[in-house]
């Protein structure tokens, strides 16, 4: 499935005329957060509304890693409880977003036993953590809009007012980095880690966000727009800005309207990789020139010819 555009010559240089987009699995309601597991060649990710991580790997094929992801309660919660994104953190650990314990969490891969690393900022509880980050630092950026609330923004367990995208710090601490986006989604750090850039998923403003980054890993002033899709979410394609990763060379390789946008650091769309299907997220494999997608009730992989930041 999918049709690569090209949209600048520069994009060929990043992936080969010839490559091939490859469906992995399918079935699933909703795939999020894919992330590979370099030490043990397996790729997790998360079926959000179905409260499970699955884990995708060559010989095997598919099966469930973790049930529940990310709700713990009885009864039904939303139509989205379980965990959306992952990462592998610089300890080996799984951590992820959980939707309806409306925490971030980290489990050893080796030995289990969940830890919460944060579930109140100011003692009141998030919204529904969507995507983290880790900063070369070692601290964690995530995004906490409301996808995951029965209600959504409208819920009435709503604690915080904001849609925030927060840190925590090597010592537990929890801040509020930025306040004021609408909507934030995914979430990533340039290879230098100066930059934190930011996925915005309002249909009314669809844009990708950067925001300096001091030595401490605190953002410093107000951002600047790197990309706007709105016109793109205007002309009909389906989709918004979601999950994104960076290449070394610091280009972002976003989900967004179509499927997947390819975008320089300066903030130039020059290749587009349109799935036909809603296009959530994506993460570096493999050797980390392999671009694994979730795309709606799909898991996709494509060969590039760059390789992600930090392999």
């Amino acid at each position: 499935m999918g049709k690569i555009i090209y949209e600048d010559p520069a994009f060929e240089k990043l992936l080969a005329k010839d490559a091939k987009i490859e469906v992995l699995a399918s079935g699933f309601e909703w795939s999020e957060g894919p992330v590979w597991v370099k030490d043990s060649s397996f790729l997790l990710f998360s079926d959000v509304p179905k409260n499970k991580v699955y884990k995708w790997d060559e010989k095997s094929g598919l099966s469930v890693f973790l049930e529940p992801s990310g709700y713990t309660g009885r009864g039904v919660y939303s139509d989205e409880p379980g965990s959306n994104g992952l990462i592998i953190d610089s300890k080996g650990r799984l951590v992820s977003c959980e939707h309806g314990d409306r925490r971030i969490s980290a489990v050893s891969l080796k030995v289990g036993g969940k830890v919460t690393l944060a579930d109140h900022f100011e003692g009141k509880r998030f919204n529904s953590p969507n995507d983290v980050t880790e900063h070369t630092n070692g601290s964690y950026y995530f995004t906490d809009p409301p996808y995951g609330l029965a209600k959504k923004h409208e819920d009435p367990t709503r604690e915080t007012k904001q849609f925030g995208v927060y840190r925590i710090a090597k010592d537990g601490k929890v801040s509020l980095q930025i306040p004021d986006l609408t909507r934030p989604n995914g979430l990533a750090v340039s290879p230098d880690g100066k930059m934190l850039y930011i996925a915005q998923s309002d249909p009314e403003k669809a844009i990708i966000m950067a925001y300096n980054v001091d030595e401490s890993g605190n953002v410093t002033g107000k951002g600047k727009l790197i990309y706007d899709a709105t016109p793109m979410v205007k002309a009909g394609k389906p989709g918004l800005p979601d999950g994104l990763k960076i290449d070394k060379d610091g280009n972002l390789w976003s989900s967004g309207p179509g499927g997947m946008l390819i975008i320089t650091p300066a903030g130039k769309l020059i290749g587009r990789i349109e799935m036909g299907e809603l296009t959530s997220n994506c993460a570096w494999g493999n050797d980390g020139s392999t671009l694994y997608m979730t795309v709606d009730g799909y898991v996709c992989r494509v060969k590039t010819n760059t390789k992600g930041a930090g392999w």
